[in-house]
């Protein structure tokens, strides 16, 4: 190809970019192995761009012989748009003269599971993978994996949780498996050795007795996952661990392919190094490295590593030079990015003290530094309120008052650790008229409208789900007071002592022990909703003369006969269990009855999870509410929200996990939760001592980057664990690293005392203790700073309510009350007047707006139509659900007429 471009002088000029010295040098290397440590904010995907630009201007290699591989689609199509532009403008690619459709002469940039799939799609044959296989949705995974359980012949003894935590639990096995590329038979041999071991081992302390349970319930659940993979072969289903792991085998079994991609692709572009797995490592040190000093370029940050816990290996990036040798052995070179040009001078000194310890852990990680002009900017404002509920008023007057005064409110986020607090601050932005948006499902699932959604589908699915039913129960529908909640749950219990045998006073002494056992059989779960039933048919038990209020006997009554009604629709599609949820419990209708902003923001969270809820479901036509609520747990326990949902293009204050935040910036961030253990989280990474779904460390690949067992004692078990706990800082170190980097000008940060409902305070957090010391040098400001209580000091929030007598079941909100309340008495103006006339008058006309929002839903895609004969009708008063199209007059009618007194 004829070289346009042959001085970095001339590059500077055509892409109009003033190229650091440390930026030239990377773009302008000779084509050959080389690892580029970039740090936060300084411009590596600019130098990716570049370097493409580079070698296809000075005719080293042409367009369509790069590769580029980036993790999200998102990254992949903000790379490729770079490299494009920047290809066009150097004047090496025509911007009219290629067609979308087929971009032949470009390069190919794509993600690493895409270029894996299409690896397997021309190469799947020379290791038997039939052509026919396809890709597994996740809502496939889900079901697959339950409907895997379910058949499973057993015994299962050791596995004694839920089914939908189960599923959660094989299915993060079996991606561990495949991202370490270890064989379930291998792992099956080891916990059988390590059981043998600890046979003949004095397990001296419940940390170290643990440990043989656990590998017993490993083994079993290995079991499953070799089950699990059998099905997937035998419905030719693929998923993307199996995608990597099959890609790796293909690299390292079957050269041929390796040499052919070499020839194809002369120069790779690896984006976010440090992100990658053992597996994907391997595929590619398979396919471009090995002592073939091809070409490769590895982008990344060893200190921006912090997906650790989904697979990740930081030693990936460390021991690049090693994995990508040049030709004669010699290891690849290593260059460092280290100006910053999206912070202030200022900013970045507090974020290179914090990362002064990740620094001195990799090679070749150099201090950030400023850009020139820029080393005064950047400030930094740091508060430390006495209670929770003080933080989240000065965050949300802090947010409030730079969007009165001109800051867009796009330009703002809000950064927390995990998603517990996100409803409190969304609720408090609101109330100030600021924009708010939560970004991922992680965050949706916490916020109270979606929760009692989810809470309703975990009691459908799982009648063990105590804490959603009692969610359901003291919430503002059903407003069941403490003394018949405490009857039901005596109820439930004596139901469980009923069933085994005994009865409650049985002075047999085989009922006594029966009853010190209670509960230790998985078969006798206490179940409230098994409680619940009996007030419908007596559920088969013995009255037992509880003294139940009349009104919770009532209200336990009709839920039951609600949920029962739910159950037999189950098996039908996930969407259309969703939309019989919100009808027959009427949350859509609570929602409207709430305050006019409040609703709105409600209404727009409910539309965004039904259409998160409505793409799991579109992935396969067969996903069930089972497999759901699997994919809802996993989301929130990582907290980073299995879907890849990204802020939107709203002008709206952005509300996500820290998690979510990398890769992003902003002028303004927020990071509220700077307390102890909470951010940095002080509680360590899920072990494998103690936990069946996790891999043990001596069979991953990276397994001597990881804390080890020295010797089966206490001591070498506690030895483990403080490790690990020392492990989990360093992963928090880095969480806090790209935290404290997303923000161009001002940084806040919070935390408190007293958290809502402790009894012991909190405190300043590391993080926080360093933006006060960062402040006190003169580089921002104090806005308060809470003393630490007495010792003997109480949580005046507990004190508030002790003093107060805080009602239990909550008030309900007063302008909500009267909305409803003006409603009601309009529904009952309405009926009066039809009294006496025909069937087809019964059409309210709140009946007729409730059809006209229904009709509104079925044409924007949520809710399925529904068919009534002509004709049917039914009273007014009618129990929503048994009607079918008739379920909105119950709904209106029910809601309409006012509130439930609180019970007992």
């Amino acid at each position: 190809m004829a070289a346009r471009i042959s001085d970095p002088e001339q590059l500077k000029e055509l892409l109009g970019i003033p190229f650091t010295p440390e930026q030239t040098a990377c773009v302008v290397a000779p084509p050959a192995p080389q690892v580029i440590v970039a740090g936060a904010g300084s411009g590596k995907t600019t130098v990716m761009a570049a370097r493409v630009v580079w070698l296809v201007g000075t005719g080293q290699v042409a367009p369509e012989q790069v590769l580029g591989l980036t993790f999200t689609n998102k990254a992949a199509g903000e790379l490729a748009e770079r490299v494009r532009t920047a290809l066009v403008r150097a004047g090496v690619l025509d911007p009219d003269g290629i067609d979308p459709d087929a971009p032949a002469g470009e390069p190919r940039i794509s993600t690493y599971h895409a270029f894996a799939g299409q690896l397997l799609t021309d190469h799947g044959l020379r290791i038997g993978l039939e052509p026919s296989s396809r890709l597994l949705a996740d809502a496939t995974r889900f079901q697959l994996a339950a409907r895997v359980l379910r058949e499973a012949p057993g015994p299962y003894p050791a596995l004694t949780k839920t089914l939908p935590t189960l599923v959660s639990d094989l299915l993060a096995l079996d991606a561990e498996l495949a991202e370490h590329l270890v064989r379930p038979d291998r792992l099956d041999a080891y916990d059988a050795r390590l059981l043998d071991t600890l046979a003949a081992t004095r397990l001296t302390n419940a940390d170290l007795r643990k440990v043989p349970e656990t590998a017993t319930a490993r083994r079993e659940l290995t079991d499953l996952v070799g089950r699990y993979r059998a099905a997937k072969r035998a419905r030719d289903l693929l998923d993307f661990g199996d995608q990597i792991a099959l890609s790796a085998e293909l690299a390292l079994t079957r050269p041929e392919v390796g040499a052919m991609l070499r020839e194809e692709f002369r120069i790779v572009l690896l984006d976010e190094y440090q992100d990658t797995s053992v597996a994907q490592r391997r595929l590619l040190a398979g396919l471009f490295g090995g002592g073939t000093g091809h070409a490769v370029t590895a982008v990344g940050d060893p200190c921006q590593a912090i997906y650790g816990w989904r697979g990740a290996s930081v030693a990936n990036l460390d021991d690049f030079p090693a994995h990508f040798p040049h030709a004669d052995g010699t290891p690849a070179a290593r260059f460092s990015l280290s100006e910053n040009r999206r912070s202030g001078g200022r900013l970045l000194d507090l974020a290179n003290g914090l990362a002064a310890p990740l620094r001195a852990m990799h090679e070749g990680v150099e201090a950030l530094r400023p850009a020139p002009g820029a080393e005064g900017d950047g400030t930094v404002r740091c508060a430390l309120l006495g209670t929770h509920a003080e933080e989240i008023e000065w965050l949300a007057d802090s947010l409030g008052h730079l969007v009165r005064t001109g800051k867009e409110p796009g330009e703002i986020a809000v950064l927390c650790r995990t998603a517990g607090d996100f409803a409190a601050i969304q609720g408090a932005l609101v109330a100030r008229d600021v924009p708010v948006e939560v970004v991922g499902l992680s965050g949706l699932i916490h916020l109270p409208e979606v929760a009692d959604l989810i809470a309703v589908c975990e009691v459908l699915q799982d009648p063990g789900a105590n804490a959603s039913l009692v969610r359901l129960l003291t919430g503002p529908r059903w407003r069941i007071g403490p003394r018949d909640l405490a009857l039901l749950g005596r109820r439930a219990r004596l139901l469980v002592r009923t069933a085994a045998g005994g009865a409650d006073g049985d002075g047999d002494a085989d009922a006594r022990l029966a009853a010190a056992v209670e509960s230790t059989d998985p078969s006798e779960v206490i179940s409230l909703a098994d409680a619940l039933d009996t007030f419908l048919d007596g559920g088969g038990a013995p009255d037992d003369g509880l003294p139940f209020s009349s009104a919770a006997r009532v209200r336990f009554a009709r839920l039951a006969q609600e949920l029962r009604d739910l159950r037999r629709s189950l098996a039908d599609p996930l969407m259309d269990v969703l939309h019989r949820v919100l009808a027959t419990t009427g949350l859509e209708v609570e929602l409207s009855a709430s305050p006019q902003a409040l609703a709105a923001r409600r209404r727009e969270t409910l539309g965004n999870f039904l259409d998160m809820a409505a793409s799991f479901a579109a992935l396969d036509g067969e996903a069930g509410l089972l497999a759901f609520l699997g994919f809802l747990r996993t989301a929130a326990q990582y907290e980073k929200g299995l879907d890849n949902a990204l802020p939107g293009g709203e002008n709206t204050v952005k509300v996500l996990t820290a998690h979510k935040a990398k890769g992003l910036e902003w002028d303004v961030v927020a990071v509220p939760g700077l307390v102890t253990g909470q951010f940095p989280n002080t509680r360590a990474r899920e072990a494998w001592t103690s936990q069946a779904k996790v891999v043990p460390h001596a069979l991953r690949g990276d397994g001597e980057t990881l804390p080890g067992v020295e010797e089966w004692t206490g001591k070498g078990v506690k030895a483990f664990k403080d490790a690990m706990r020392d492990h989990q800082e360093t992963e928090e170190l880095r969480l806090g690293y790209v935290t404290f980097t997303r923000p161009r000008t001002l940084l806040l940060g919070s935390g408190h005392w007293w958290g809502p409902n402790q009894k012991r305070p909190r405190g300043p957090s590391a993080f926080l203790n360093a933006l006060h010391d960062h402040c006190a040098r003169g580089y921002g400001e104090i806005e308060a700073w809470a003393d630490e209580p007495e010792p003997d000091a109480e949580n005046p929030a507990l004190g508030e309510d002790a003093a107060t007598g805080q009602p239990w079941p909550l008030p309900l909100d007063e302008r909500s009350l009267s909305r409803r309340r003006e409603a009601a008495r309009t529904v009952r103006t309405h009926l009066a007047a039809l009294t006496g006339a025909a069937p087809a008058a019964l059409l309210t006309e709140a009946g007729r707006q409730c059809r006209v929002g229904q009709q509104h839903r079925v044409a924007a895609g949520r809710e399925r139509p529904r068919v009534v004969p002509p004709g049917a009708a039914v009273p007014a008063g009618q129990r929503a659900g048994e009607h079918g199209d008739e379920q909105w007059r119950g709904v209106v009618g029910r809601r309409a007429l006012g509130q439930h007194e609180p019970a007992a």
